[in-house]
């Protein structure tokens, strides 16, 4: 694994409506059924806590999360190809927990595809915990679904809000 990016250039900000567009390229650069560029509009213009990474203002990763009372729901995470294995989901997810946790969440959900091994491994390293399963959750290639995990992060103020 790469060393942990920490060039002065590196940053973590609230998503803007001018970072729409690259949002949305890497979106569809990563993903096989994307969100489309309106469903990111929409996340920004209801209010859930939306971010971008970013390395000299070009925009290599995201995350878009709600926090409704007491609970948080990671809806989508992503980094950039390139980006990858250089602990930048790991930053960019313990941002998201610290938001949720100063948002008064106290537990965090997310789901991820069964397939997705990486991801399961960063979430588990962050304390995420399976709590269930959502059958058929994601479409795939085969006009099939796959199931999703659901997992949880709990007690986000007894941990320092992450």
């Amino acid at each position: 694994m790469s060393a942990l990016v920490t060039d002065p250039l590196l940053g973590i900000r609230p998503m803007r409506e001018e970072d729409l567009a690259q949002v949305f390229a890497l979106e569809i650069e990563v993903y096989p059924f994307p969100w489309t560029e309106g469903i990111f509009h929409d996340c920004l213009r209801v209010g859930y806590s939306c971010w971008v990474l970013t390395m000299d203002d070009q925009v290599i990763g995201y995350g878009v999360m709600s926090v409704v009372i007491d609970e948080a729901h990671i809806l989508n995470i992503c980094i950039s190809p390139e980006w990858r294995r250089r602990g930048l989901g790991e930053k960019l997810m313990r941002r998201l927990i610290k938001v949720a946790g100063q948002h008064g969440a106290e537990t965090v959900f997310l789901e991820v595809r069964v397939s997705n091994r990486r991801a399961l491994q960063l979430y588990e390293k962050i304390g995420f915990v399976e709590v269930g399963m959502r059958k058929a959750y994601y479409p795939d290639h085969n006009k099939n679904r796959e199931d999703a995990l659901l997992l949880s992060l709990e007690r986000l103020n007894a941990r320092g809000s992450g």
